[in-house]
């Protein structure tokens, strides 16, 4: 199917029975998609592309020159041809105009007769509408036919082996690791088409190649290529092969869904993993059921909360995981999933080097975050916690509480310290551990409450000096170039602080206690989100 004629195709025409083609013959299979008459030499402006041109030649009637300029234009406009009645204006072809199109394989076609052009245009241009109606109605009866095919098919090649039949060319689809080929070809054959494929040969003139990626929610999944050895591929080629690759990923997509379907039957079993009910024999056994050969070096659980802003949305939450899926396992990771509660809990379990898992993960939350498609979905915030990394999948419930945990931080830190990893959290474990199962508030006051109070009182800053005096290992000048204060002031400031806490307050022991009490300071701080916590306002709690 074409929207289009070659000049050969219209030379066969009743019109041009007393025709003489003299220079160009290699250019008559190009396609002509429209058909103008030409008089003026000024031309170059109101082309297209891909004309064939009718002159009488009026316009440079016997000058040399006006002619190769006219020629040149046609040329550097991408027409296609120039069929020129001789007798009326023209009556010799220079050697120079003839030696240029033979060069850029110009076909020049002389009438030996007067000829009527507005019949030929009519005529030809007939034959184009009609062959355009007839594009857009085969068009869609490719359409229809695929879809109604997509409920039925069991695989996609069946799709590909469609798509073949119908244009009758050599397809080429690179879908994950496999390269599929319809019609089949040899060993010999399969090398030499993904050589032109790669661009490497382009053995002949006319053999021309497209392709297409198949997009899934804003990754490339699959493409697809096709190839013709004796013609140049057309117009309704490339409208079947778009068809094509919307419907494969529809196949694919559907597929995707039906496996994230099944993997959700999973939950119970996946729920006793997350606990530590499991031995090690029996998740290998499991593995080999889910995917035979599948190996894993150690995991880690990630653990993350979406706040739908459509309470009644159950498709966001499948389509995130299956976002999720895809672009952590294009980072090394397969990837199992489960709903727990108002969390989505994905165990990545690690294909590769274990050296390099928190990067790879990193990547991925990058490429999450940026990906068009999360920006569609019906939440107003996404917040992870990623878990402690395990060696040993038997210790999964290890990495799942510690990533409950880091999910819970996340809300509490503030952007600076937030991090999503519970290994870049340090000591808030730890602090809210102590805040969980006893008074912090209490044992911060035992330590901070005089210099509290004090800065509440006078508006010491105290406080912040001595956050000063610590990082700076003690240094009384250090720290009044770090507060822009005088000496004479830091000195005094710092008599103050001995004088509330204590003459031996950077002492190792007590220094490290001290370091740690503003720390569990500053964590109230962020978990109240308030800026200050006078000390009247903890001693209420």
């Amino acid at each position: 199917m074409k929207s289009y004629i070659t000049i050969n195709e219209i030379l066969q025409r009743e019109h041009f029975s007393n025709t003489e083609v003299i220079a160009g013959a290699e250019g008559l299979n190009r396609n002509v998609k429209w058909v103008h008459v030409v008089e003026v030499i000024n031309i170059k402006k109101l082309l297209n592309g891909n004309e064939l041109i009718l002159t009488t030649g009026l316009g440079w009637k016997d000058s040399k020159a006006l002619f190769i300029s006219f020629l040149l234009q046609l040329i550097e406009s991408n027409a296609l041809g120039l069929c020129i009645e001789m007798g009326t204006h023209t009556s010799i072809i220079p050697q120079e105009v003839i030696e240029i199109a033979n060069e850029h394989q110009f076909p020049i076609i002389l009438f030996h007769e007067e000829v009527a052009f507005v019949q030929i245009t009519q005529d030809i241009h007939s034959v184009l509408i009609n062959q355009q109606y007839q594009m857009i109605s085969n068009l869609e009866s490719y359409s229809q036919t695929l879809n109604k095919k997509l409920l039925e098919i069991n695989h996609y090649e069946e799709v590909l082996t469609f798509f073949q039949k119908f244009l009758d060319v050599q397809v080429v689809a690179f879908l994950n690791e496999d390269t599929i080929f319809i019609p089949q070809l040899s060993a010999t054959e399969r090398r030499l088409v993904l050589e032109k494929i790669e661009g490497e040969q382009q053995d002949s003139p006319v053999a021309a190649i497209a392709r297409q990626p198949v997009q899934i929610l804003g990754h490339q999944f699959a493409e697809l290529v096709i190839m013709t050895k004796d013609k140049e591929i057309t117009e309704f080629d490339l409208l079947i092969l778009d068809r094509t690759t919307t419907a494969l990923a529809q196949y694919l997509l559907r597929d995707l869904y039906v496996q994230e379907k099944r993997r959700k039957e999973e939950a119970e079993w996946m729920t006793d993993w997350l606990e530590g009910h499991h031995s090690n024999e029996g998740i290998k056994e499991h593995l080999a059921y889910v995917e035979p050969g599948l190996k894993l070096n150690g995991g880690v659980v990630c653990a993350c909360k979406l706040n739908l802003t459509d309470k009644s949305s159950t498709l966001d939450g499948t389509y995130f995981k299956l976002l999720f899926r895809t672009i952590f396992e294009q980072q090394g990771f397969y990837v199992f999933s489960i709903e727990i509660r108002h969390l989505l809990i994905f165990i990545l379990g690690n294909k590769r080097t274990v050296k390099t898992w928190k990067a790879r993960m990193s990547d991925g939350f990058k490429r999450l975050n940026t990906a068009e498609y999360c920006q569609k979905l019906k939440v107003s915030t996404i917040s992870f916690g990623v878990g402690k990394f395990v060696k040993q999948l038997t210790d999964v419930h290890m990495s799942y509480r510690t990533a409950k945990e880091t999910l819970i931080l996340q809300d509490k830190l503030s952007n600076e310290e937030k991090s999503y990893f519970y290994d870049d959290l340090h000591l808030y474990p730890i602090l809210s551990l102590i805040n969980r199962h006893s008074d912090l508030q209490e044992i911060v006051m035992e330590y901070l409450q005089p210099v509290m109070e004090y800065d509440q009182k006078y508006n010491g800053k105290l406080i912040e000096t001595l956050r000063a005096y610590l990082a700076c290992n003690g240094s009384k000048q250090e720290t009044a170039k770090k507060l822009f204060v005088v000496r004479q002031t830091m000195y005094h400031r710092i008599e103050k602080l001995e004088s509330l806490l204590g003459q031996d307050f950077m002492n190792p022991e007590k220094r490290l206690a001290i370091e740690f009490m503003l720390l569990a300071y500053d964590y109230l701080h962020m978990t109240d989100q308030n800026e200050h916590i006078p000390a009247q306002e903890i001693n209420e709690r």
